[in-house]
């Protein structure tokens, strides 16, 4: 572990991003308490104003206001909630699905490996997106149906680099002697090939942060994610698609946010990729 720790803190641009993402889950823990206005608050003499501007009440809107007036830092706040939230739940219930079916179809071989990865095959025959917002329209829009959909959509990835690791793996001689003590077939998947296969699955999980935040920022874009009531960077997005001339602001500052989360998760993941390669 203090190997690992050091290799990690070698590489100061995985340190680097690491920090930026862990502030940004800070963020969206305590949203509540740093948004400094109510995000929901609509005030139409206060639309369209630009970052630094000081309304009436002596409330001063750092990254300005929307077209309802409502206050954009502190609808970005808020709007980390929906994404880490959605991201962390997709790569906890996509994991593990990707986990256990990439763990069954490399261990099994034969007929179960290629009725599994057909079934992987299939579902990468339709292009991701379009497949998110088929379930999104059937399932409606709320935080948890956009969850179960990108979960079921993203864990061909996690099954595909299991099963490699698997494969691998399965005939060296611990394993070998494992069965041939008369270990049962979840003993030697659950206590001796899955720690041998977190490395590169965990790598896995770390770039997928920045693909589901994004899927999810798509989804809000379109107008098929959450519900319209909840502030998203994908819905600030929207709104602001209309006033990049006259109100840049109202779409700039979450895509930064957008783009710093994404930036950060790929950086992490890189470093952490080298931390664990055994080479």
């Amino acid at each position: 572990m203090l190997k690992f720790l050091k290799k990690i803190t070698e590489r100061k641009v995985a340190v680097l991003g690491l920090v930026l993402l862990l502030l940004v889950v800070l963020m969206a823990v305590f949203a509540p308490l740093l948004a400094p206005l109510d995000p929901q608050a609509q005030n139409i003499e206060w639309r369209l104003k630009p970052p630094g501007w000081t309304d009436t009440e002596g409330h001063k809107h750092i990254l300005g206001t929307d077209q309802l007036g409502r206050d954009i830092f502190s609808r970005v706040i808020l709007g980390s909630r929906v994404s880490i939230s959605v991201a962390t739940g997709a790569v906890l219930i996509g994991g593990v699905m990707g986990l256990v079916i990439g763990m069954v179809s490399g261990y099994s071989g034969g007929w179960v490996d290629s009725a599994l990865m057909r079934l992987a095959d299939m579902q990468l025959a339709f292009p991701f997106i379009l497949l998110a917002l088929t379930m999104v329209t059937i399932l409606g829009p709320s935080v948890w149906n956009v969850i179960l959909v990108l979960s079921i959509t993203s864990w061909i990835s996690y099954a595909k680099v299991v099963r490699s690791s698997v494969l691998s793996i399965k005939h060296l001689e611990f394993i070998e002697s494992t069965r041939a003590i008369g270990a049962s077939r979840f003993t030697v998947l659950f206590r001796h090939i899955l720690p041998n296969i977190m490395s590169p699955f965990i790598v896995v999980a770390s770039f997928e942060i920045a693909t589901l935040i994004i899927a999810e920022s798509s989804l809000s874009f379109l107008g098929l994610g959450v519900p319209a009531s909840q502030p998203t960077w994908g819905g600030m997005l929207a709104d602001g698609r209309e006033y990049m001339i006259d109100a840049w602001w109202i779409a700039v500052f979450p895509g930064l946010m957008l783009m710093l989360v994404a930036i950060s998760a790929n950086l992490f993941g890189d470093g952490l990729r080298d931390a664990l390669d055994p080479h």
